[in-house]
């Protein structure tokens, strides 16, 4: 089949995949731009774990207002080209996460970024919850750590459920796009500011 080259164009200016990449997919999707994308991501997965160590020293501050003014997110994400950063791709992942931010109020990136005071506290809040419905030691411990979990899980962004879709993590999101994509992306910071809050 012959593909047209505005429409591998077309296919790379949305995904930022490489030139040969878009052909094929494009190839093996009979021409439908959208299963195309859809072939790009389900055979880059494999690849997104091999680009986690590449350096992501390009990509964007994004700027999110929430509608009415009262709340905005602003975020750095990187990737590893200029041209990847202006794809509609990686703005739309970036869109998609200050949405979460905003919506969700995370308090770290990834666990290992939550203060150590702050999962002192909670382990010390669950194993005082738990010592108080009288189980031996080893499960009060599994309890804790089950609980620690749920907090992790709910309060690191990328552990996070997605808002848009809860079966999938914004992890997830972040993986899909270096797979799509074919460059690292790394969430580096975030601010988020809510009207009438303090810091």
């Amino acid at each position: 089949m012959k593909i047209d080259a505005k429409l591998v164009k077309q296919l790379r200016d949305k995904t930022g995949a490489g030139m040969m990449d878009c052909k094929r997919a494009l190839v093996e999707a009979s021409g439908d731009i959208e299963k195309a994308v859809e072939f790009l991501r389900k055979a880059g997965i494999a690849k997104a774990e091999k680009k986690g160590t590449r350096l992501a020293r390009e990509g964007l501050i994004y700027s999110y207002i929430h509608h009415g003014g009262q709340l905005g997110v602003l975020l750095d994400i990187g990737c590893e080209t200029d041209f990847v950063a202006k794809t509609e791709g990686f703005k739309e992942l970036a869109h998609n996460i200050a949405m979460q931010i905003a919506a969700t109020n995370p308090i770290a990136i990834k666990r290992e970024d939550v203060d150590a005071d702050v999962v002192a506290r909670e382990k010390d809040i669950y194993f005082e919850q738990a010592k108080t419905s009288g189980k031996p030691e080893n499960i009060i411990e599994k309890i804790v750590e089950g609980r620690m979990n749920k907090f992790y899980q709910e309060n690191c962004l990328l552990e996070q459920a997605f808002i848009k879709d809860p079966d999938r993590r914004v992890i997830d999101l972040v993986t899909e796009a270096i797979a799509t994509l074919g460059e690292n992306i790394t969430i580096n910071r975030f601010v988020r500011y809510a009207v009438g809050e303090t810091a």
